[in-house]
């Protein structure tokens, strides 16, 4: 049989061919999170805020997908490196299985009224609470788009094939792209369905590409073997799937819990605060997308060649990784130190809006060559079966730092102190991170003798 290109071809060149794909697609995917908050901008600060509010919990049921993608990534890309292809079909159709019924749940919590009690706890305007609860709660009940997505892209990824993947991603986020403004001002005979119209392009677009998803699996992945029983639930299969994408969930939801939390802080100041943060989020996904992608490119590499016991190309895929991640970074920081003005200008911001947020993105960039480093030092933490090291990291950083900093620094009854916290948690983030490093480092030299 033909060897897999992961375990032979030069690194450099296997991290570039895996992870540019990513990194183009997620680029895309960072444009229309751009996009998406401008033409909604466009109708109000209220609009802005709803769906700001509305993004913990959208971001969380992301975290479920994607956290289940990493726990299938890792049992994929090791069954193949110890050529186990029947482990590795098992791990692909009950991934599937596992992301479907997350998506039924959250439908059935929707129908519940879960997204108005949701919005309804960080906000007591009526207007913004009406446009959070329309945008969360259609999001919600067709979350299945969304989900079937990110796991068969997952897949695409596992064995080798981005180019696939980034195929999905870039033609799912330009028709949401092109369908945002004609959803939501009402162009070309579509009613005007504003905040609506936001989320009804978001599900078109992830259904788009999860149903490009499903279609180059079955007639381009060839590493995978379709059949009926691969979906049948095999209780070994979903517990090393949970395994590694547990603490992978956990560590993404603590996202969701962060920017929850950032919120209610936030608005003891004003909903224009909140509305400055959501757009932050927004920006940042431009420089940290890319790094993610980067990431999601060197996780199956790395996992392959510690299932085939290749030492040397494990500390060269990562030595690559860290170095490209610190300097696309660096550029980051440098755009957002230089042109915050223009940046939050797409954003129809008001005077007030200008005035947190020019002082709020150049405080907050400081942090991001810390996290570069953090985030791509940390898939080999995911890659050889250590989520937990990530999810501690995580939770140092964003909920048992950064919040406690935030709260306090807002003591002092100016915003502009509490974007402090972000650069304060990042180091801390770096120095548990280094420990752990050290840590596994030595657990794996043990292994591989």
């Amino acid at each position: 049989m033909k060897e897999n290109k992961m375990g032979v071809m030069p690194v450099k060149k296997l991290i570039v061919s895996m992870s540019l794909p990513m990194m183009i697609s997620m680029l895309v995917q960072a444009l229309y999170n751009i996009v998406d908050s401008v033409f909604v901008a466009r109708l109000s600060e209220e609009a802005l805020t709803g769906v700001t509010l509305a993004f913990p919990l959208q971001f969380f049921m992301f975290a479920v997908a994607g956290g289940t993608g990493v726990g299938i990534n890792a049992m994929l890309s090791k069954s193949l490196g110890e050529k186990e292809y029947d482990k590795a079909d098992s791990a692909a159709g009950n991934g599937i299985v596992l992301c479907i019924l997350s998506a039924l749940v959250f439908m059935i919590a929707s129908f519940l009224g879960a997204a108005e009690g949701f919005v309804a706890t960080q906000t007591n305007d009526p207007v913004i609470l009406k446009e959070g609860t329309t945008y969360l709660s259609i999001v919600m009940v067709l979350s299945v788009g969304m989900s079937a997505q990110v796991t068969l892209e997952r897949l695409l990824q596992s064995t080798g094939r981005t180019i696939y993947s980034m195929i999905t991603q870039t033609i799912g986020a330009v028709i949401n792209i092109i369908m945002d403004p004609i959803m939501i001002f009402g162009l070309f005979g579509f009613p005007a369905l504003g905040v609506a119209g936001a989320a009804y392009a978001t599900i078109m677009g992830q259904s788009v590409a999860a149903i490009l998803g499903l279609i180059f699996n079955i007639t381009r992945n060839h590493d995978i073997h379709f059949s009926w029983k691969i979906f049948r639930l095999r209780a070994d299969t979903v517990k090393r799937i949970y395994y590694v994408g547990i603490p992978s969930i956990l560590m993404m939801a603590i996202g969701s819990v962060m920017t929850y939390l950032m919120n209610k802080i936030l608005s003891v100041f004003s909903s224009t605060a909140v509305a400055v943060f959501g757009v932050y989020f927004k920006l940042q996904s431009f420089f940290f997308m890319p790094v993610f992608g980067l990431n999601n490119g060197v996780i199956p590499v790395l996992a392959f060649n510690y299932g085939a016991k290749k030492r040397e190309r494990i500390h060269e895929a990562l030595r690559f990784a860290v170095t490209l991640a610190f300097f696309i970074m660096i550029i980051g920081t440098c755009v957002f130190e230089l042109v915050p003005g223009v940046l939050l200008g797409l954003f129809k911001a008001s005077d007030d809006m200008l005035g947190i947020g020019i002082t709020a993105l150049r405080i907050i960039a400081l942090h991001f060559p810390i996290a570069g480093l953090c985030i791509a030092m940390g898939s080999i933490f995911q890659a050889f079966g250590r989520s937990i090291y990530s999810l501690v990291v995580s939770l140092g950083r964003q909920l048992f730092v950064l919040i406690p900093v935030a709260y306090l620094l807002s003591l002092a009854g100016n915003v502009d102190v509490v974007w402090w916290a972000f650069p304060i948690s990042e180091l801390c983030s770096l120095m548990l991170t280094l420990v752990f490093f050290r840590k596994l480092n030595k657990e794996v030299e043990a292994e591989l003798g």
